[in-house]
């Protein structure tokens, strides 16, 4: 906070400078010789950065004359480089005190003291007390209105305090040193934070001596284990920072500052992961990456957009919150700015976008808050656009900058990193209850391996989770290559349609009912064993629906009867036959009828879609081939399917 001229006041203010060349350019308010003999020892002691010394004398230059509103600027000034808020407070209100001419801008000068260190009543009241004066320059009087309504705002949230306590992680994840909370697995498992420590081990208060490296942690009996060090190709000699992974835990992107293939200050990378190992990182290129700053990088369950802050040209403010997506051909798209909702005039950071894709959380010092940079979270509206970010309240925020916040797959716990209440050292990592207002959709997740079904072989396999209402594509992923290990994220509240597909094999078809149910306790644990193409096997339509008793399509058929006809079209001499399967109840009669349309229903949908009729052929087997037991609601419904079995190839 060092000046290079005399008075904070006279940066702020933008006053003519009392002194030049050691020279009076306007008369000093005091008539005491002594009194200014020794300001103007002070003015050349806090000129050469003797700030110690400065004090005394200006100390002594006030005794001589209580009404020096000099010396007690300058003593404020000085308090200020020191981040001594308190004595600096004192020293303005002395300075105020004394009427000089001085009174009316340091009137705001002292509140945004005051704001800025959470005395909003005093502040709101200097401010107000400023804004009475004339020929205020216009943008001065405009951010003193801003602050009057953020002063304003604090109190309300101060007299309404959210729930908030924060419980330290322990001595497995912090330390003496600094440590930033990152990222947690959907499963709740693994947490990984960046760590910022002296480069030699005596030297840790030297800020200038330090390295930033990634740390994961994993939990036994629901205890954090002693972290270790990501270590390469990850972590390097340099610093890295502002870590996230794909909800598949498949992708891991970071920051890094000051490489030689960056394109700006500092760069985004990305590497995948196969197997227990991460590939060597590469820059995101030119298209992602600017001339300036881009980082704090987090990724959607989609599998494809990837949200960041930036300092690019462009923005609203001095940085901004962006997106890019992957495209069909992996590359990235050019950014997007996420508009005048989220972003402002002033600083966003820190994005986190909850693994139930429709919450953002990030940090901002243009919305309506406590002062610094505030938390804030916002929601998708029906049509996919942000709504208005709400303020997440006091305590969480406070005159303070708060900058990160992770929130768990299931919602209701969060993470944060803070100096505010203790700890073991520096920036330590803690939890808390979040709650219930600030808690994104309720979420589960589908987790499991992909294996051959013959050789046992674990396979790479492309997912596709369809929201069954849209019939949109809500999330790619892939199956990992070497250990066929996945695991996709299920926002509740909607059906989605499972396609799980490689080549060279028939596809896996599930679904997932989330509606009207609490499934934050319920995650879903199954292995997908997969097909090869060959005659004999079938495969089961879940994502087939019909009516009760009834053998018309409902819309919500037409993903998995899309899939169904691009897997006959990569096969050209694939020949299947579709079958209708019914539960026991009614008639064999009624059953077979039922089921026999049902199968000629699908069997015209494919030939309406240009499948030729020769690979083609329909059945309808009442209930005479059950694959569960008739005395279940649960059996019953799995008896009732459309299916089809390879008959050529």
């Amino acid at each position: 906070m060092k000046r290079r001229i005399l008075f904070l006041l006279l940066v702020i203010a933008g006053c003519l400078v009392p002194f030049a060349d050691n020279g009076l350019a306007q008369p000093l308010s005091t008539t005491s010789k002594k009194a200014e003999k020794f300001f103007m020892s002070a003015v050349d002691y806090y000129q050469r950065g003797d700030n110690e010394r400065a004090l005394v004398d200006a100390g002594r230059a006030a005794e001589q004359d209580p009404l020096f509103a000099e010396a007690y600027i300058l003593q404020g000034d000085i308090y200020a480089d020191g981040r001594q808020y308190d004595k600096c407070i004192e020293a303005y209100q002395h300075a105020v005190a004394t009427n000089n001419q001085f009174s009316p801008t340091l009137y705001n000068v002292l509140a945004n003291i005051q704001l800025l260190t959470g005395r909003y009543s005093d502040a709101k009241n200097n401010f107000e007390r400023f804004l009475g004066n004339r020929n205020i320059p216009e943008e001065k009087a405009r951010r003193a209105v801003e602050s009057i309504r953020s002063c304003e705002f604090a109190i309300r949230c101060m007299e309404h305090p959210v729930p908030f306590e924060p419980v330290n992680l322990g001595d497995s994840i912090n330390t003496a040193f600094d440590e930033y909370i990152n990222y947690i697995t959907p499963d709740d498992e693994m947490l990984y934070f960046t760590k910022k420590q002296a480069k030699d081990q005596q030297t840790i208060d030297q800020d200038q001596l330090f390295e930033e490296d990634f740390y994961v942690s994993g939990k036994t009996d629901s205890v954090w284990r002693k972290a270790v060090n990501l270590g390469p190709p990850i972590n390097t000699h340099g610093n890295e920072g502002a870590l996230c992974i794909s909800p598949d835990g498949k992708y891991l992107f970071f920051a890094a500052c000051n490489r030689d293939d960056s394109y700006g200050s500092c760069d985004l990378y990305w590497a995948r992961k196969l197997g227990d190992r991460w590939t060597l990182p590469e820059n995101m290129g030119p298209v992602v990456n600017s001339p300036t700053w881009d980082s704090q990088p987090s990724f959607s369950s989609d599998g494809k957009t990837l949200y960041f802050a930036s300092k690019r040209q462009g923005g609203k403010g001095s940085s901004d919150l962006w997106y890019t997506t992957l495209l069909a051909d992996g590359q990235w798209s050019t950014p997007v700015n996420l508009g005048d909702s989220i972003n402002t005039r002033f600083e966003e950071m820190a994005p986190f976008i909850h693994p139930d894709d429709q919450t953002l959380y990030f940090s901002s010092k243009g919305h309506p808050g406590m002062g610094g940079l505030d938390l804030y979270y916002s929601r998708k509206d029906a049509g996919g656009r942000w709504k208005r970010p709400v303020n997440m309240g006091y305590p969480i925020n406070t005159f303070a900058d708060e900058i990160t916040l992770v929130v768990n797959a299931r919602g209701n716990l969060a993470f944060i990193s803070s100096d505010k209440f203790g700890g073991k050292g520096k920036q330590d990592i803690y939890n808390f209850k979040l709650y219930k207002e600030a808690q994104p959709l309720l979420t589960t997740y589908f987790k499991g391996i992909v294996y051959d079904v013959e050789t046992k072989d674990r396979l790479e396999a492309k997912f596709e989770l369809v929201d069954l209402g849209s019939s949109k594509v809500v999330a790619e992923s892939y199956s990992d290559r070497l250990t066929g290990e996945f695991l996709l994220v299920l926002p509740s509240e909607k059906n989605y349609a499972l396609n799980v597909s490689k080549e060279g094999y028939l596809f896996y078809s599930d679904n997932f009912s989330l509606t009207g149910n609490n499934t934050r306790s319920k995650p879903f644990i199954k292995n997908i064993p997969m097909k090869q193409i060959k005659i004999g096997e079938t495969v089961i339509l879940k994502n087939i629906f019909f009516d009760t008793d009834k053998y018309t399509l409902m819309e919500e058929s037409v993903t998995e009867l899309q899939k169904l006809i691009r897997l006959l079209q990569k096969n050209p001499k694939l020949k299947i036959e579709i079958s209708g399967h019914t539960d026991i109840e009614g008639t064999a009669e009624y059953n077979l009828e039922l089921s026999g349309n049902r199968a000629q229903t699908v069997y015209e949908y494919l030939i309406q879609h240009g499948i030729e009729k020769g690979r083609l052929t329909h059945a309808g087997y009442g209930f005479t081939r059950p694959v569960d037991v008739n005395s279940t609601e649960q059996g019953r419904a799995n008896n009732r399917r459309t299916e089809f079995r390879v008959v050529g190839n």
